[in-house]
């Protein structure tokens, strides 16, 4: 059996995954959660082979929750379940360890066998979701964090404002974002909570 845990803001979508599921052989929901919070939680708690993870979400979004569910438990795999094909979501999600990224408008018959395939380590791709990676693959090489950016990464993980960093290195406040909107760029993250979180786990500062 292949354990599941759905995570979804919107009850009617978990109970509809949930009443598909139970048609089928071979699955078995585990539990529900409706914020990333929750997911982490109880992907720990319960260990599921599979979470079927929405991105967003009130509170902790799914690609937040699918980088700290990996981090405790390698084992599981994450399958997303979105409505959004954006660079700021699909690279980060997949960056964040999500093995297989489908749109919610996803044929009920290819949602198992997605799941079935994630379960033995393969990966499934919305063709938007495909051509992101491509691209992102056959991008011009060089997008490397300045130094500059670098100092404004760590600045940004201590917890200062834009104001205070751009006092803090002698720059505008106007420079400031441009840093920041490039290092969002080159790490393909979405927002200034991600840039802190990232500099924290790749360990440039405590």
């Amino acid at each position: 059996m292949i354990r599941v845990l759905i995570v979804d803001d919107h009850e009617i979508v978990r109970r509809g995954i949930k009443s598909y599921l139970a048609t089928e052989e071979g699955f078995e929901v585990v539990g529900e959660a409706s914020s990333g919070e929750e997911a982490v939680r109880m992907a720990q708690e319960l260990r599921p082979d599979v979470v079927l993870m929405d991105l967003v979400m009130p509170g902790m979004d799914g690609v937040e929750a699918t980088r700290r569910i990996m981090a405790s438990n390698p084992q599981t795999c994450v399958v997303v379940l979105t409505s959004y094909t954006d660079d700021s979501r699909v690279l980060p999600a997949l960056k964040a360890g999500a093995r297989s990224y489908l749109l919610k408008d996803v044929a009920a018959e290819e949602l198992g066998e997605s799941l079935r395939r994630a379960h033995r380590g393969e990966s499934v791709l919305h063709p938007v979701a495909a051509q992101r990676v491509l691209r992102e693959m056959t991008a011009p090489k060089g997008a490397e964090p300045t130094e500059r950016e670098l100092e404004v990464l760590l600045l940004v993980a201590q917890g200062l404002s834009n104001q205070e960093i751009g006092e803090r290195l002698y720059i505008t406040e106007r420079t400031v974002k441009a840093h920041i909107t490039s290092l969002l760029s080159k790490l393909g993250l979405s927002d200034r909570t991600q840039l802190a979180i990232y500099a924290h786990t790749h360990g440039l500062v405590r």
